[in-house]
């Protein structure tokens, strides 16, 4: 399960500050696949960076009890200076993997081809999100924390992350932030509505989208 205990965050806005979350209190079980819906500045994207550990709370507490995903698409933990390659080995480092069979499924996922011999430096940040993915999806975590990243590439990488997140990982939790809500309805089963620094869980989809195109 993955807990959020009165979570604020509130970021510097010139002379004052600006609270996106405020007091947020949010539960994810195992196996959940919940929507976060909220207009543009709502703080979808701040609250994925917390529960995957980029970012800190101004206040409260997160509890995770299983293995959790750097957010989709967020490139800001590659060096530069590296190969994708380099990265890769990296990571599988840190998260105790065989160097090998990340390499090999990078190279058949991310479809980039000779530029993972390059630096990360010179990828577009299409490229950056493309190398992301694959290597969140070959550490193979408990949980996936998305951001928008199922839009990356053409349409048929999109299908192809689609298969990965969706069907073959179907039994992972997964939390996803996304402004279509055709797309949470087809891949949820719950929906958190966040509306000025507040965030409310729905089990009911027709409910929370409601709800959702009222904002």
């Amino acid at each position: 399960m993955i807990i959020c205990k009165n979570i604020t965050k509130s970021y510097a806005h010139g002379s004052r500050r600006k609270d996106v979350l405020k007091g947020v209190n949010l539960s994810v079980e195992r196996g959940d696949r919940v929507g976060l819906l909220g207009r543009n500045g709502a703080g979808k994207s701040t609250l994925i960076k917390l529960i995957g550990g980029v970012e800190m709370p101004t206040s409260g507490k997160i509890i995770r009890g299983m293995t959790i995903s750097w957010p989709l698409g967020f490139t800001g933990a590659f060096q530069g200076s590296l190969t994708g390659y380099d990265n890769a080995r990296f990571i599988a480092r840190i998260y105790k993997r065989e160097y090998a069979d990340i390499r090999g499924y990078i190279e058949d996922f991310t479809e980039l081809g000779r530029q993972l011999h390059m630096p990360v430096k010179t990828y577009s940040s299409g490229m950056r999100a493309r190398l992301a993915f694959g290597l969140s999806l070959a550490i193979e975590f408990e949980c996936y924390l998305i951001d928008e990243v199922i839009l990356v590439g053409d349409q048929n990488f999109q299908r192809k992350c689609h298969a990965e997140m969706f069907g073959k990982m179907q039994d992972r939790t997964m939390i996803v932030a996304s402004h279509s809500p055709e797309f949470i309805r087809e891949n949820c089963n719950k929906a958190v509505i966040l509306k000025e620094g507040s965030a409310e869980l729905y089990d009911d989809m027709d409910h929370a989208l409601n709800l959702y195109h009222q904002l």
